[in-house]
């Protein structure tokens, strides 16, 4: 069973928030960038579930198949 990759993409999504408020902070405009570039989240979250659904089917293409029922 594979391994589940949620705890990983919610520290990047922290790790990502809290850049932006020490940003803002230090008085830069990050927000503006976020407001921005959002867009791209949505791109890589996409992008991410394809590799992984293709590289699932590969996985499942290339098991062996399981013996046929002897034909009565």
């Amino acid at each position: 069973m594979a391994k589940r990759k949620d705890p990983l993409i919610w520290g990047l999504v922290l790790v990502a928030l809290g850049l932006v408020f020490i940003l803002e902070n230090f008085h830069v405009d990050a927000w503006d960038f976020v407001w921005r570039f959002w867009p791209v989240v949505l791109i890589v979250w996409g992008a991410t579930k394809l590799v992984d659904g293709l590289k699932s089917k590969s996985r499942r293409d290339d098991a062996p198949l399981p013996p046929a029922p002897p034909q009565a």
